[in-house]
């Protein structure tokens, strides 16, 4: 009699699990996980070196920073240049799932091309525009308010094109969302590999030579260090309106079916 209780209480309480069928909604799960955990590994290191990272290695001693520098690097850079790939990449898959998705609801598929192809052309143009902006140089435009204000500006008025294009009856939150948000992605991601990458594998090398062989740093190492610096701090202040859009795109439905 208890045995058989306990069985029906046994059966009452267990989990009930009911996968969703069909292979675009489970491609999106798992595009959606991996996108998830690669940009916890990219947007962290972000985080590390413009709130660790930089200021520790600033004030340890050059000895010391010169054998540590190469090391922490090396390994830094190819988990952070390599995640923000893989972010990106099934990011755009992702991204052009939804668009497909509301172009099949407008009753037009061409809409997904347009759609997609005006996004990447108008980020494409504003990371050129930013581009100069996160240069080192000399005068008015080595100014923090200067650079910052300009370069918001630019992202201000990507993300408002973007909204313009892209916005109809049958554009979701999600794929208004993910516009803005992943249009700034897409500018991180052309500084990771544009600007940090190239700066700092050049930094890696001199220091190690310089440590391991008494080779003089070249006179353009400071002008690199601050390149890569600018444009990290660049995608570390852009990463958090890049977040709120991309959470807002399935939790928080404030730009869907508009007409601009």
């Amino acid at each position: 009699m208890i045995a058989s209780h306990v069985a029906a209480v046994a059966l009452f309480v267990q989990p009930h699990f009911s996968f969703p069928r069909g292979a675009v909604t489970n491609e999106e799960i798992g595009l959606r996980w991996i996108h998830i955990v690669a940009a916890i590994v990219w947007i962290g290191l972000l985080y590390f070196f413009n709130l660790v990272g930089t200021p520790v290695m600033q004030r340890i001693e050059a000895p010391v920073r010169g054998k540590v520098f190469p090391a922490l690097m090396s390994r830094a850079m190819w988990w952070f240049r390599w995640s923000a790939l893989v972010t990106v990449l099934v990011g755009l898959r992702y991204y052009w799932l939804i668009l497909a998705a509301d172009a099949s609801n407008a009753g037009d598929p061409s809409l997904t091309y347009r759609w997609f192809g005006w996004w990447l052309l108008i980020w494409i143009v504003a990371f050129a525009l930013i581009y100069p902006f996160q240069m080192p140089t000399k005068g008015l435009l080595d100014n923090a308010w200067v650079r910052a204000i300009s370069i918001a500006i630019i992202v201000i008025v990507a993300s408002w094109d973007t909204l313009v294009v892209n916005s109809g009856n049958f554009s979701s939150n999600a794929h208004l969302s993910i516009s803005v948000g992943g249009g700034m992605g897409l500018i991180l991601f052309f500084n990771v590999w544009g600007v940090v990458w190239r700066a700092q594998k050049r930094l890696i090398k001199w220091t190690r030579a310089a440590v391991e062989q008494g080779t003089p740093m070249p006179a353009e190492a400071a002008r690199l260090a601050r390149w890569s610096l600018i444009a990290s701090r660049v995608g570390f202040w852009l990463s958090f309106p890049l977040i709120f859009f991309m959470a807002a795109a399935e939790h928080y439905p404030f730009l869907g079916g508009i007409s601009i």
